[in-house]
């Protein structure tokens, strides 16, 4: 289904994968784990054919539904419905369908009428070849199951929030994929990076046991441990540091074992040669010292070269970022108050009469079902969206340090380091330098393009921004999404330690303890109230 041959990827002159051959084969379900930065999303791209190799071949003999992390819809103005059923060119029949009808009722002439007729039964014959009119309750089926209401399914795409558009997105890959039917095997390879991000429980759920009967190729990437173990059986593990890909024709915790029994024979044997190198060149230099045995003391020297040259190679420790969130600047007792905020797309209101009032040091948690309204109110309490009615207003000494989940702010054509340059421009340049290399960016790094980089590594060159930014204010929309789990927990480890105020949105429970809120904003009602532990269960499921 997808063949690559000799691929070798780069990100500048950093290489990524080098000499690869990998092979996507009906049935296979592929785990592609790495830490951030590896080269995962680098790859699904390749594969995908949205991007090029530096070199070698990658052939495709198969459907294609390929979901980025940041999927680029075209026309926003087509509503959600007919993107999903455009999947299999059934929003464009109905269009036809739908005139021809308009024309069958309205003609007077019997051969116009006629000519028309005969179009509508043409085209009603391509439509239910195609799966026809159930087809329209699969495809609500899936989008059902994704947590896209019919109300939304009628929404423009452009009214939607960036986690519904996501979903859009996975429906319409998924209703492709499920063409052949009930009776039939699907041939489409999915091409899936981090697809549970923006889902909740039971949406991941309802994924999970999808891709678990898919019968076509998947590749997928996450760090869902929960949806690795249950839908994988080959894992592709990208080591960073050698360019190499280690493929395991097993499954996820099969892989987990045999990776770490491997790891465990690989130090033995190192620690082994070394202490046998170690006595051989303790020996040779006793002997070096004879003019007559110089000759064997060179060819003991040898020898304990030879035996750690042979050695498989210990992965190295995986470096991870260094994440502190920074110093507040000194506020007023309240920086931020909203009053009567509401918003409204088109004839759709999303919330109403919110009011918020957010102290100094104070910690919320912003929940609501998807689509309630959770990012517009962090993107209205930030600046970037203005209310149709209410207001914010900004108390004494506020700073805002805004986390988009979309990386909206950043500007994805400039570099990283003109990235970290805007965002603190009057910080020294030595200074940002070291605060970007504990962000693990470094040398050529500073220059690529902000676009060309992993989830994981926007979201590390997004969190290095609000470092460096002395907000006392953090807006925080999905922080932990992208992230692999060491990343994960200093981002949590930074929450807990940061001394000013944030209004948290969220589906890991995780990231909520670690915040340690006092209170809960619930949309689109606004309702306030004190946190307690039972809000806990309602943070995956909003």
């Amino acid at each position: 289904m997808i063949t690559a041959t000799d691929l070798e990827l780069r990100a500048g002159s950093r290489i990524l994968l080098s000499e690869a051959t990998l092979r996507v084969q009906p049935g296979d379900r592929i785990g592609l784990v790495g830490r951030n930065g590896a080269g995962k999303t680098t790859t699904l791209r390749v594969l995908a054919g949205e991007g090029h190799p530096y070199s070698g071949e990658v052939r495709r003999a198969s459907e294609l539904g390929y979901l980025p992390q940041d999927p680029r819809e075209g026309d926003l103005s087509v509503a959600a419905k007919d993107r999903v059923l455009s999947a299999r060119g059934l929003d464009e029949l109905l269009r036809e369908m739908e005139k021809a009808q308009s024309a069958m009722a309205e003609l007077v002439d019997d051969r116009q009428r006629d000519n028309a007729v005969r179009k509508y039964g043409r085209l009603e014959e391509r439509f239910a070849a195609l799966g026809g009119y159930a087809a329209e309750s699969e495809a609500a089926r899936i989008c059902a199951n994704l947590g896209l209401a019919d109300r939304v399914l009628a929404q423009p795409l452009r009214t939607l929030s960036g986690g519904q558009r996501r979903r859009v997105e996975l429906a319409r890959i998924l209703f492709a994929a499920s063409e052949a039917g009930a009776g039939g095997k699907s041939s489409t390879t999915l091409l899936l990076d981090e697809p549970t991000n923006h889902l909740d429980a039971d949406s991941i759920g309802w994924l999970r046991g999808f891709l678990k009967t898919h019968d076509g190729g998947l590749v997928v990437i996450s760090h869902d441990v929960e949806l690795l173990a249950d839908v994988v059986n080959k894992v592709w593990f990208l080591d960073a540091t050698r360019g190499e890909v280690d493929i395991y024709n097993m499954g996820w915790q099969r892989y987990l074992d045999a990776r770490a029994a491997d790891e465990k024979r690989r130090r033995r044997e190192r620690a082994n040669a070394e202490k046998k190198a170690s006595a051989l060149m303790a020996q040779a230099d006793k002997m070096r010292a004879k003019a007559t045995k110089a000759v064997a003391a060179q060819n003991m020297a040898r020898r304990a070269e030879k035996l750690l040259s042979g050695l498989d190679e210990t992965r190295q420790a995986d470096k991870v970022a260094k994440i502190r969130f920074p110093d507040p600047a000194p506020c007023g007792r309240t920086p931020l108050t909203a009053e009567g905020l509401s918003k409204s797309y088109g004839s759709l209101e999303i919330f109403s009469g919110v009011d918020l009032a957010i102290d100094r040091g104070s910690r919320v948690v912003v929940l609501g079902l998807n689509g309630a309204g959770k990012t517009t109110l962090l993107r209205l309490l930030g600046g970037m969206e203005k209310a149709d009615s209410g207001q914010v207003q900004a108390g004494h000494g506020l700073r805002i340090g805004y986390y988009a989940q979309e990386h909206e702010t950043l500007d994805h054509q400039a570099s990283v380091w003109d990235n970290i340059r805007h965002a603190a421009p009057d910080t020294p340049e030595q200074q940002l330098r070291s605060l970007l290399g504990t962000f693990l960016f470094t040398g050529e790094q500073l220059d690529q393009p902000a676009g060309t980089l992993s989830g994981g590594e926007k979201t590390r060159l997004a969190l290095a921004g609000l470092v460096s930014s002395a907000a006392n204010v953090l807006l925080l929309d999905e922080p932990t999404n992208n992230l692999d789990p060491a990343s994960r927990e200093q981002v949590l480890d930074a929450l807990r330690r940061y001394q000013g105020a944030v209004v948290l949105v969220t589906h890991d429970p995780g990231a909520v303890e670690a915040l340690e809120p006092e209170r809960v904003i619930l949309l689109p009602d606004g309702t306030e109230d004190h946190w307690s532990a039972d809000y806990l269960e309602l943070v995956q499921l909003a």
